[in-house]
């Protein structure tokens, strides 16, 4: 109950900065439209928005799942084996290094302006933290648990089945955490370089027609659902840190 209170008491002080700063700069509404300005769009549009968002949190749930199975598999993968982790892990880090904005328009060039391509821009952004958490939870298992289960016959499939994954988990749920909120990072990045519907396309709508109060009521319908989804994603990773 406290964490709601706080919740709404930091949403009340932020719409009052908001419109205090509407008010000292006496910005133009197709500049800085005021709250109220921004919430009344917000309810006119909000079949249009309504529509748009849908497609969009399709393409962030698809995008987070394909990329967290992907992960865990490369993950686990990895932990398995020395020689495949030298050759591999410097691959992945050098994907991190190339600019996810620049991978945006040779995927659309290669998977169309449809829901795929703007579903792998999804996986792309979170295959990478969630494959590096879920790693490092692999190998930090106690040296002493792993001898023990060595000693007693285990296989190296059932130490990773019944020792190693289970002690990986709070780190899953930690790489879990950072997928929530890079994942619809990666799917409006998708729509703003080509598409014909979802949050970023309507924001870029909204912009090119100057209609800053729709584009502001846009951004803040994809902020509430990336919180939604994150606050989803975290109570799963505390069972698992629980687990």
């Amino acid at each position: 109950m406290s964490n709601v209170r706080y919740a709404t008491g930091a949403v009340a002080f932020a719409v009052l900065v908001w419109q205090g700063l509407v008010w000292i700069t006496g910005a133009p509404n197709f500049i800085l439209p005021s709250p109220w300005r921004v919430a009344r769009a917000g309810w006119e549009h909000r079949k249009l928005i309504w529509e748009n968002a849908q497609v969009t949190a399709t393409e962030v749930a698809l995008g987070l799942i394909l990329g967290t199975v992907l992960g865990v598999a490369t993950a686990i993968l990895l932990a398995s084996s020395n020689r495949l982790h030298r050759l591999i892990m410097p691959l992945l880090v050098f994907t991190q290094a190339v600019p996810v904005f620049a991978l945006a328009p040779i995927l659309t060039l290669w998977l169309g302006y449809g829901i795929v391509s703007k579903v792998m821009m999804a996986v792309l952004i979170i295959f990478f933290p969630v494959t590096s958490a879920f790693h490092d939870g692999l190998t930090r298992i106690p040296r002493g648990m792993t001898d023990l289960a060595q000693t007693m016959g285990g296989t190296r499939w059932q130490i990773m089945r019944r020792i190693r994954i289970p002690y990986a988990l709070p780190s899953l749920g930690t790489g879990l955490r950072l997928a929530a909120v890079y994942a619809p990072i990666g799917a409006v990045i998708g729509e703003w370089v080509g598409a014909s519907e979802g949050l970023g396309y309507l924001m870029l709508l909204a912009n090119g027609r100057v209609k800053t109060d729709l584009m502001f009521a846009s951004l803040i319908t994809l902020a509430v659902m990336t919180i939604a989804l994150y606050v989803a994603v975290g109570k799963l990773a505390s069972r698992l840190r629980v687990a």
